[in-house]
């Protein structure tokens, strides 16, 4: 049995249907959810759903008792988010999960001088949690989702263009889907025991060069520049964007720039059996209509 903790995120979703495509029967499949109402889509595709909250011990441990193979999806609760990791390490190994992967990110830098370590000390806990439970373990390291960057770009970015303090540094961002379906295909085979896998993409890109593809894409210029960090954080301060969304965003820029997403060697392609969905072909699609 395969079970697929956040399931009815983007991302345990994704896997849950890369699963199903690579043949793994749905009887084969649970689901960890909180709202069985927010399932409705996994039932009907005959998804077994195991109700379970990551505040709650006790349900982790029924939710996960006669797991073969658990995904363990990192919780999007920055703030609670090592406490219900240690929860869900624990619980799986007090049910006796034979084989636990964990979504873990890309990164160079361990310490607190990293300017996400926000985000990072809650994963960089978690893989020690595991490593340390006795299980057998493989942890993916996540590069920075495409997905997010139109967020960092904003709304109106085909007016305003990017204004982002990211410099020049090259990153090696990939698609969310792609390291779903990387993820389904360790699940669905062999081999993999206590390893970790670099889920990154196989071409590295600047932001400059993403709004050079991007102006091309849309047929007009669409300028990047990089201010200081402070000029930034004011900028979107005055424009009455959320401290926290400033503060996220600030950190991942920083790193970025400090090259915390650039890399020497990934595993995504070889996992995928194909090249990874390139940073042109991602804007393609959010943007060329546009």
């Amino acid at each position: 049995m395969i079970l697929v903790t956040g399931a009815t995120g983007h991302f345990g979703k994704a896997t849950i249907d890369f699963l199903l495509k690579k043949g793994i029967s749905a009887n084969s499949i649970s689901a960890l959810v909180r709202d069985e109402a927010k399932a409705e889509d996994l039932k009907t595709k005959g998804i077994n759903l195991k109700i379970g909250d990551y505040d709650n011990y006790a349900s982790l441990v029924e939710a996960f008792k006669g797991v073969d193979k658990l995904l363990l999806v990192s919780s999007s609760d920055v703030v609670n988010r090592g406490q219900q990791h240690e929860n869900a390490v624990k619980a799986a190994k007090e049910a006796g999960v034979k084989h636990i992967f964990y979504t873990s990110f890309e990164r160079k830098n361990d310490t607190e001088t990293s300017p996400i370590y926000f985000l990072a000390k809650s994963h960089i806990d978690t893989e020690n949690l595991i490593k340390a439970s006795g299980m057998t373990y493989t942890i993916f390291k996540n590069n920075l989702y495409l997905d997010v960057l139109p967020m960092f770009f904003g709304e109106q970015v085909l007016t305003t263009g990017i204004f982002l303090p990211a410099g020049e540094t090259k990153s090696a961002f990939a698609l969310r889907n792609d390291m779903a379906e990387a993820t389904a295909s360790v699940l669905t085979s062999e081999g993999h025991e206590n390893k970790a896998y670099s889920l990154s993409n196989t071409e590295s890109v600047s932001i400059q060069e993403i709004a050079e593809d991007l102006s091309e894409i849309v047929g007009k210029q669409i300028n990047y520049v990089s201010p200081p960090k402070d000029i930034y954080v004011k900028t979107l301060t005055e424009a009455g964007v959320p401290a926290e969304y400033v503060g996220m965003f600030a950190g991942f820029a920083e790193a970025i720039k400090q090259g915390e997403y650039s890399t020497e060697k990934t595993d995504l392609e070889n996992l995928l059996g194909r090249k990874p969905t390139t940073t042109k072909d991602f804007l393609k699609v959010v943007y060329a209509s546009k």
